[in-house]
């Protein structure tokens, strides 16, 4: 029954996942599905909507990057099942999004408007090619293990978890962050910016680089072979000529 417990827990904190990355895609998209979204009628004073927003991503910040280190890790799976991590981690994430959806407050004020039409396909273009890389990218490194599903599912059948290999599949060998690279993409492109947008969007870029620090450290500990594999590939622009360098050197392994 625990087993069937912490897989049904599993199922059910990538469901809320889900749900928030639909709601997200609405949310910094101002599409009329969602009852609030990014931009708005201001309701308070733009210094006290500056304090929340900025508190409100700074909890998403702290939560995503605290729970993410293997020492928090290595502490938090003395209390909770070691196969349930992964899963609380992206329900609390899920959790601190949804609060941040839930209380966001529009600041008023355009940065910039883009009215032709023809200017505004192909921001609303990159916006919508960023969320399919932000999807396509967690496929190419294992979805379901990335959001707790293969673990509650290995733990279900009764066997043990195994880390997954370090590898660098399509996107992976031109740059090495696709999928913040899609976030940026999503975050930026947008015919109107407005001034909560923009502060959206600075404050995630200036997080999503201190994350892409954090994480390489942690990968190369992790994964020796690493490093070679930074110094061949791109943080986040693609180059064609080191793209095919690293495909020279796989081919002579």
């Amino acid at each position: 029954m625990k087993r069937f417990a912490i897989f049904l827990y599993g199922v059910g904190s990538y469901a809320v996942f889900f749900a928030t990355f639909l709601y997200a895609i609405a949310f910094i998209g101002n599409l009329p599905l969602v009852p609030r979204t990014i931009d708005g009628v201001p309701e308070m004073a733009f210094g006290n909507a500056l304090v929340i927003n900025t508190l409100l991503l700074a909890v998403f910040a702290i939560q995503h990057s605290v729970m993410a280190r293997p020492a928090f890790k290595a502490w938090w799976t003395r209390i909770i099942p070691q196969a349930a991590e992964r899963s609380t981690y992206v329900l609390l994430s899920s959790l601190a999004l949804i609060a941040l959806f839930h209380f966001w407050q529009p600041m008023g004020g355009v940065i910039w408007q883009v009215e032709n039409r023809s200017g505004q396909l192909p921001l609303l273009a990159g916006f919508g090619f960023g969320w399919a890389l932000v999807l396509y990218s967690t496929f190419l490194i294992n979805h379901f293990d990335l959001f707790g599903l293969r673990q509650v599912w290995l733990q279900l059948l009764g066997k043990p978890y195994t880390a997954l290999p370090f590898k660098t599949p399509a996107a992976y060998k031109l740059v090495r962050h696709p999928l913040y690279l899609g976030w940026l993409f999503v975050f930026w492109c947008t015919p109107q910016m407005t001034v909560a947008h923009l502060l959206f969007a600075v404050l995630t870029s200036v997080y999503i680089l201190i994350g892409i620090f954090l994480e390489e450290r942690d990968l190369l500990k992790a994964h020796p072979e690493y490093e070679a594999y930074r110094q061949r590939v791109p943080m986040l622009l693609p180059s064609v000529r080191k793209a095919k360098q690293v495909e020279e050197v796989e081919e002579a392994a």
